[in-house]
């Protein structure tokens, strides 16, 4: 039997926040695009893709956080300079943690959102 291998390593995040009208205007804000509320048991807001359906995709919910800069790290596309998005980032109550990383498929830092999760913004 030959491995698995799937388009995407990744297929779904959640980001739990402990309030859910700061969290959707600090990553709409950085994100530069609206979440959608979705319905389900809890209240969520999906991260923008230009087609959920085929796409790695995620949301915010209202949970607890884990401790500042622990946990796992999702990387977020950003459009136009990544040092305006980092602009964004400090601007809306978030923290940029690192100097700006180039690999060969772009550029990223790692960033904590008001409730200390750790996730990155990638241009």
């Amino acid at each position: 039997m030959s491995p698995f291998i799937p388009d995407h390593s990744a297929v779904w995040f959640e980001i739990p926040v402990s309030d859910m009208g700061r969290a959707r205007a600090f990553y709409g804000a950085v994100l530069q695009n609206e979440l959608t509320d979705m319905e389900g048991s809890v209240p969520m807001a999906r991260f923008a893709a230009s087609d959920p359906e085929k796409s790695v995709a995620g949301h915010l919910y209202p949970g607890k956080p884990p401790q500042e800069g622990t946990g796992i790290t999702i990387h977020l596309a950003v459009s136009g300079p990544l040092e305006e998005a980092m602009e964004r980032v400090s601007v809306n109550g978030g923290r940029i943690v690192s100097d700006i990383i180039s690999i060969p498929a772009g550029r990223f830092v790692y960033c904590l959102d008001p409730d200390g999760n750790s996730f990155g913004i990638f241009a």
